[in-house]
Parts: C-alpha cells; sequence; structure tokens
C-alpha cells in the first residue's frame, strides 16, 4: 500500500495529537497568567490612589497565588491528557498534587494578605498599639498556615484526626523535652495579652541587669536595645517572675533636690524658702496638681538644707532636664538676690591658748 505525503502527516498528527493539546493547555495557562497579572497589576494601581487600604491589601496579596493556581490547574490538565494517552502510571499522582498545591496557594494568599493588612496598619497615620497588631498578625499566622496543613494531609489521603491524636501524643512528649521552649512561648503569650510593654518603650528591672528599649517582641525572645546600643536577648519567661518598670508610661518627672545655705544666712532661709515655693508654682512647667513641697529639712554639719519635691508636666527625657536646670538656676538667683551663700563643707579648728609661763 503505497503512502503519500498528505496520509503521513496525517498519521503523525493522530499519534502525537495528544502532545499537540497539552501544548495548547500549558500555553493557554501561560497566556491566562499573563493576562490576570496584568489586570491585578492595573487594578492594584487604581486602588493605591483611593483612602481604602483593605482593597490594596487584597489585590496586592492575590498575584502571585492565581498565578501558582493557574500553572497548577493548566498543568494538571496536561498531565491528564498525556495520562489517557499513554496510560503511564506516573501521572496518576497530578491530582492530589494540584489538590495540595491550590490548598498552599491559598494558605500562601492568606499569609500575604496578613502581612499586607499588618503593613498598612503599621505604616498609617492613626495612632495604633504596634503590639496589638503584632500579635493578632502572629496569631493569624500561625492559625492560617496549621489549617493549610491540616487541610494539604487530609487531601493527600492521610486522616486529620489520626495526626491529630498523633500530635497530642507527641505533643506531651515534646513539652517534657522542650519546657523551657515552651515557657517563653507561653511568657511571650502573656506579654501580648497583659501589655506590660509595647515595642518603643523604655524598661528596666531592679531584680536584674535589664534596662534599655523594646525593639521587637517575639514568641520565644524579647529583643532590647540598651541605652550604649547594644542588643540584649531576654527569654519571655523571664518577665513572668521578676519586677518590671515601664518608665515611658510615667505621668510626671520627679524634681527632688536638697539645697544648703550657709549658717552665716539663716536669717534669710525663711525668705528664700518662700521666693523658691513662689517660683515653683508660677513655672508654666510644673505640674501643680501634683504634690509640690518646698521646706526646711535639716541642720547638716554645713549648712541649712531646704529640699525641694516637684514634678515637672513633661515626661521627656531631654525635655526634663532641660527644665530642671532652669529651675536650679532660678533657685541660685533667688539666693543671690537674697544676698546669701550656698554652704560648701567648712571645718572650723579651735586651738587651745598655751598655759601662762609663771614668773
Amino acid at each position: 500500500m503505497e503512502l503519500n505525503f498528505e496520509s503521513l502527516q496525517k498519521i503523525l498528527i493522530d499519534n502525537n495529537s495528544y502532545l499537540i493539546q497539552a501544548f495548547v493547555v500549558v500555553f493557554g495557562a501561560l497566556v491566562l497568567d499573563f493576562i490576570q497579572r496584568r489586570i491585578l497589576k492595573k487594578i492594584h494601581r487604581r486602588l493605591e490612589k483611593t483612602v481604602n487600604k483593605w482593597d490594596d491589601a487584597f489585590v496586592g496579596a492575590l498575584a502571585k497565588p492565581v498565578s501558582v493556581v493557574i500553572w497548577a490547574a493548566g498543568i494538571a490538565l496536561a498531565a491528564e491528557i498525556l495520562q489517557n494517552a499513554t496510560k503511564a502510571v506516573i501521572f496518576t499522582a497530578v491530582q492530589p498534587v494540584r489538590d495540595t498545591i491550590i490548598v498552599a496557594a491559598l494558605g500562601w494568599f492568606l499569609l500575604r494578605l496578613i502581612n499586607n493588612i499588618e503593613k498598612s496598619f503599621m505604616e498609617g497615620e492613626r495612632e495604633i498599639d504596634h503590639t496589638t497588631v503584632d500579635a493578632i498578625s502572629k496569631l493569624l499566622r500561625i492559625s492560617v498556615i496549621i489549617t493549610a496543613a491540616l487541610v494539604a494531609l487530609q487531601t493527600l489521603g492521610y486522616s486529620v484526626s489520626g495526626v491529630l491524636a498523633f500530635g497530642g501524643i507527641g505533643g506531651i512528649a515534646i513539652g517534657f523535652a522542650a519546657k523551657d521552649l515552651l515557657a517563653n512561648f507561653f511568657g511571650g503569650l502573656t506579654i501580648y495579652l497583659d501589655r506590660p510593654f509595647k515595642v518603643g518603650d523604655w524598661v528596666r528591672s531592679p531584680d536584674r541587669e535589664i534596662e534599655g528599649t523594646i525593639e521587637k517582641i517575639g514568641w520565644r525572645l524579647t529583643r532590647i536595645r540598651t541605652f550604649d546600643k547594644r542588643p540584649l536577648y531576654v527569654p519571655n519567661s523571664i518577665f513572668t517572675t521578676i519586677a518590671l518598670e515601664n518608665p515611658s508610661r510615667m505621668k510626671n518627672r520627679r524634681i527632688y533636690e536638697t539645697i544648703g545655705i550657709r549658717y552665716d544666712d539663716s536669717a534669710k532661709v525663711e525668705s528664700i524658702i518662700k521666693k523658691v515655693k513662689e517660683m515653683l508654682l508660677n513655672h508654666p512647667e510644673i505640674d501643680t496638681r501634683q504634690t509640690l513641697i518646698v521646706n526646711f529639712n535639716a541642720f547638716a554639719a554645713s549648712s541649712l538644707d531646704f529640699f525641694i519635691y516637684t514634678f515637672t508636666k513633661t515626661t521627656n527625657w531631654i525635655h526634663f532636664h532641660e527644665v530642671k536646670q532652669d529651675v536650679l538656676l532660678k533657685i541660685l538667683n533667688i539666693i543671690d538676690d537674697e544676698g546669701a551663700e550656698m554652704a560648701f563643707p567648712t571645718s572650723t579648728i579651735h586651738l587651745a591658748e598655751p598655759p601662762e609661763k609663771e614668773n
């Protein structure tokens, strides 16, 4: 039987039609992915101009996971075409893998969405507790990862109940082996719930040599930047067993100073104290709603001491010292105007007179 060129070409096309179909499917996935990227990119640019940040976060998180879904579906369809034509056993694993990839893509989308929303809150102009946002985002990420992992296992044919039972038994063993890790985890959870401090706060502990600014609160460690700019990593479980001060939340800063006047100026002490108190009451940076005391306090070895006890309106460390300097300089001026002087340590030596000689 003679075969011409056209009949031979027809036979080759018929025998390789499944390859052409698979190629068309993959090419279609490529085109569809290109189109969706262009469309979502244009939509995202327009949404960036709006006030609402939620739509930006949603569309920004969508592009890459959608690409993964398109390619997973396209390759799975092409593999199905090849399986029907070749009856190869290897292609039977494509469908569960496709479903698992789609579940993973959905989880990836949710993680990206959480990250985008967290970023928009952190960078927003509204006053918001960054520690709370960080805690909520971490809890959501953990929930998404665990849920996606369980759904993926179920998709692959594993029993979720069996996995959970194994996890419960294994969790007991891991709990004994990693009690410090769990203590730090629950310590971090306690920090997020009680909120004794947040990122940016200045904290210090009278029990331990811990002082600095909170930089990051993790699930296991909290990073503190000391005042000499060194990082200090503190396990979260430590914060459940120590006393901790948070000077960042103070309402006022205190000025408590003792000032000494010479004994020679004892007649002027009452007038000086009266004028110092009047100066503090009229000072614009002193919070007169708080305790304010100016009183003669003690007969010291070399001075007549009075003390001032008052609070500034500011809690800013730098501005506080400027206010304190101004107050102390005004006290010096008051003492000088009264014709008195500040005391300094002095000693008086009395020499006994020599006995008179008998003639």
